[in-house]
């Protein structure tokens, strides 16, 4: 009973661990994304698939970046390693959106980045690549 417990509270640490830092660099993204509207003022909008294309080589290339910065996994690998690929997209997807939600809110124009579907597009190419590079 105590080894099925430890598993799925290793597998609860190892989805939000990499929900965590996909959420982190998605913040980090879109401030990033502030910053150039604001710089370059009106910069040629892309289309929603275009938009999400380029969210989902910004996600593979951060991936590719932290896990050369953090070769090993962020938390000890689970009994039910894998998970974390779909679950910690889906919660990062759901926090983005909700930021997005709060920018609305506000009457602030949210970013792209800020909706479920294209957070979650970035945070689950963020995912894939860290899971092949870092196993």
């Amino acid at each position: 009973m105590d080894e099925l417990l430890f598993a799925v509270l290793a597998g609860i640490a190892e989805i939000l661990g990499d929900a965590l830092l996909e959420l982190f660099t998605g913040i980090i993204a879109s401030i990033l994304i502030r910053a150039g509207r604001s710089l370059f003022g009106t910069v040629h909008k892309l289309g929603p698939v275009l938009g999400a294309a380029a969210l989902i080589l910004a996600g593979a290339g951060v991936g590719a970046l932290s896990a050369i910065i953090f070769p090993h996994p962020l938390v000890h690998p689970s009994r039910f390693h894998g998970i974390s690929v779909i679950a910690s997209p889906l919660l990062t997807g759901w926090a983005m959106s909700e930021i997005g939600r709060a920018q609305r809110g506000r009457d602030w124009k949210p970013t792209r980045i800020e909706s479920f579907g294209h957070g979650f597009a970035f945070a689950l190419a963020m995912s894939l690549v860290r899971f092949v590079m870092v196993g």
